[in-house]
């Protein structure tokens, strides 16, 4: 899914620089140019962000 119409920037593309390291918008602003033009996607972005910290966080979480 496209989550940054105007650099063409995907949900895929958005977690791979989550798991190189980005943390924030911000983080993914420099990475990516996230939410560098009209920023409308930068809500999508934050709730990628979250989800996939808290999908991590419980992976972690769960015994082996």
């Amino acid at each position: 899914m496209y989550v940054c119409i105007c650099n063409n920037i995907t949900e895929r593309e958005i977690q791979q620089a989550i798991d190189d390291g980005a943390r924030s918008v911000r983080d993914l602003n420099r990475a990516l140019c996230v939410g560098s033009e009209c920023g409308k996607c930068t809500c999508t972005a934050r709730q990628i962000i979250k989800r996939e910290q808290a999908e991590r966080a419980m992976a972690l979480a769960m015994p082996a």
